[in-house]
């Protein structure tokens, strides 16, 4: 059993297939970045106590850059354990993929942007080359999370701060902010923390 804000998950198995059917070898092969909560903490980090919103057998969606994430075998099979706010978010089901990311539920003050590319051609009607292109910064919000979980001095779990933005809100956002992503049909979208959202349009 996981301690404190702690998940314990099953990680999902990593890719031996191209969408071609090539076999890859295990240094090729894509981390994997999700995995099967299989159990979470007690709750209690220091004198304050973790409301979680995960529960067991939900299918999360983590950083492969993650700093926190700790990996270990468990009867042959590889977990990982991870703080419950270093989680980006819930997958719909156990077999979702790519196809399912504009319904995933972010966590935390996590807010599910769908990115809007940036111009090929200048107002003027100059092609840019793709050097010449910034990377997106704005999007429309898909989905918002629960909210950071606040500090009111409380032994208690206190009361989550919503993000102040809503589904369907126009935002602009850091440059290199969030966790990018791309559906197999090339839809992008991007999971930010609210406070990397610049301003709503």
């Amino acid at each position: 059993m996981p301690k404190g804000d702690l998940v314990l998950a099953k990680v999902a198995e990593a890719e031996e297939k191209t969408t071609g059917g090539i076999l890859l070898p295990g240094s090729a092969q894509k981390r994997p970045t999700s995995g099967d909560v299989v159990a979470v903490g007690d709750g209690q980090v220091g004198t304050k106590q973790h409301a979680f919103t995960l529960k067991g057998g939900e299918t999360i969606l983590y950083s492969k850059f993650g700093l926190g994430v700790t990996e270990l075998e468990v009867q042959g099979q590889t977990h990982i354990l991870i703080r419950e706010d270093d989680i980006i978010g819930v997958m719909p089901n156990s077999n979702a993929t790519a196809d399912d990311i504009p319904q995933l539920q972010p966590l935390g003050d996590r807010v599910l942007v769908r990115v809007q590319e940036s111009a090929d051609v200048t107002m003027g009607g100059v092609i840019l080359p793709d050097t010449a292109k910034e990377r997106p910064l704005s999007g429309t919000v898909v989905r918002v999370g629960p909210g950071k979980q606040g500090d009111d001095g409380q032994r208690k779990a206190p009361k989550r701060k919503a993000p102040k933005v809503k589904e369907g809100d126009k935002v602009i956002y850091f440059k290199y902010a969030g966790d990018a992503m791309e559906t197999p049909s090339g839809e992008k979208f991007n999971v930010l923390h609210a406070s990397d959202i610049l301003a709503k349009l």
